[in-house]
């Protein structure tokens, strides 16, 4: 359950796209990075108490039923999928493009072909195969970025490197501010911590719910953090991602061989698993959403080995849609759609939040208490995380027009989905 939360999160934006956060903050983006794991913590908190009481592949979008509504239940469950579908698609389009670094003759439809076909085949087996390939899948990842932070480490303690904290322009070379214009970027990296909520309803025992949720966030937060700090201590803040990834040029310096083909691999592998998580759990939502009336019945249906078969074909659609716009839509075509993407991987946390605010508030001491999960930080954690959510999405849509406009017409869109199919839901209270 950990890993594939953990396959679900670590993608390409830390390995390749760590930089876009460094230029916007320098060193301080570390700053960036701590509040996004204290609000991942207020996520994971919330996501574990509500999991731990309702284990359900529809994980936030029931507990949105539940405690708030059914517009909530059902624009975050709808948005969700959407989202995590699109999601990958681009994770697929971005692995064939890898591929050409081996293979520069062979076109990226093939390799996107492949990989498609092979994912698919991987998920319809049963869950605890799917589970067991996903989790050394992932383990590549991790494996990597430990190393790094283990290399970067002993560079910084060893004296080889200076440590570039102050090096260039001080610790807040772009302003005390800095760090919060970067926030978006590092809570985004973030985005994965939700998969151990719709795992649950596959887990063998509710008991097992506890440590995945304790398990997930203290990888996530130890690695993120981890590699960030030594990122910004080993290179200049204002040379990393110039000509290749900051973790190459670490990689490099300790004369590791043959760092580029090694890095190449690495993130193939995190776009790969990322794509095949993203497929666990788009399946797994719109099977939930099919079980309860809001999409085709057909779609809640199990194959032998325990799989929704129809499901899963159906949130592909996502490859599709990439490839028509990686082909022949402009570049803002699919900026739009990504933008929007974001937002409904968004409306996850703010619902899970919202949700879990109304589930404490109706709990007496006692069941609180008695509560298999139980956060340190209770209703008030909710409160504050859900206020720093919403701050981050409203400066997003603050900073960009395209995140405000794509975002508004995803809400919009939703939301006329909803009223479309509410006449047909006959056993909703």
């Amino acid at each position: 359950m950990a890993m594939i939360a953990v396959g679900g999160s670590i993608g390409t934006g830390l390995l390749l796209g760590s930089a876009a956060a460094i230029e916007i903050a320098g060193p301080s983006v570390v700053l960036s990075f701590l509040l996004a794991a204290f609000i991942n913590w207020t996520v994971s908190m919330a996501l574990g108490e509500l999991a731990s009481v309702h284990p359900a592949a529809g994980s936030f979008g029931l507990y949105g039923e539940l405690y708030l509504n059914a517009w909530a239940g059902f624009i975050s469950r709808a948005g969700y999928w959407a989202a995590i579908a699109i999601s990958i698609g681009a994770e697929l389009v971005a692995s064939a493009t890898y591929m050409r670094y081996w293979f520069p003759e062979v076109p990226a439809l093939a390799w996107v072909f492949v990989f498609s076909v092979f994912l698919v085949l991987v998920n319809l087996r049963s869950v605890g195969d799917y589970g067991r390939f996903e989790y050394w899948f992932a383990m590549v990842k991790l494996v990597t970025i430990v190393a790094f932070i283990v290399i970067g480490a002993a560079l910084l303690l060893g004296g080889r490197v200076p440590a570039q904290y102050t090096a260039h322009g001080g610790f807040f070379p772009k302003g005390a501010l800095a760090p919060l214009l970067a926030m978006t970027f590092a809570l985004y990296t973030f985005g994965g911590v939700e998969f151990v909520a719709i795992t649950t309803g596959e887990t063998r025992s509710a008991a097992e719910i506890p440590r995945a949720v304790r398990l997930t966030f203290t990888i996530l937060t130890l690695l993120y953090l981890g590699a960030i700090v030594v990122l910004v201590g080993v290179m200049p803040w204002n040379h990393a991602g110039v000509t290749e990834s900051p973790f190459v040029t670490v990689f490099r310096t300790v004369k590791i061989p043959a760092a580029s083909h090694v890095m190449t691999f690495v993130v193939l592998t995190a776009a790969l698993s990322g794509a095949n998580a993203a497929l666990y759990v788009a399946s797994r939502m719109l099977f939930s959403l099919a079980r309860s009336g809001w999409a085709p019945a057909r779609l809640g249906r199990l194959n032998a080995a325990g799989s929704p078969k129809l499901a899963l074909l159906a949130s592909s659609y996502g490859i599709v849609v990439a490839l028509v716009l990686e082909k022949w839509a402009p570049k803002d075509a699919f900026v739009y759609i990504l933008s929007a993407a974001l937002f409904g991987l968004m409306l996850s946390w703010l619902v899970s939040l919202a949700a879990h605010v109304v589930f404490r508030r109706r709990l007496s001491s006692e069941e609180a208490m008695a509560l298999p999960v139980r956060s340190p930080i209770g209703l008030w954690g909710s409160v504050l995380g859900l206020a720093l959510v919403t701050a981050a999405i409203l400066k997003g849509w603050w900073d960009s027009r395209v995140n405000l406009f794509s975002g508004l017409v995803y809400l919009l869109i939703l939301s006329a989905a909803y009223v479309l199919l509410r006449p047909d839901r006959r056993n909703l209270t």
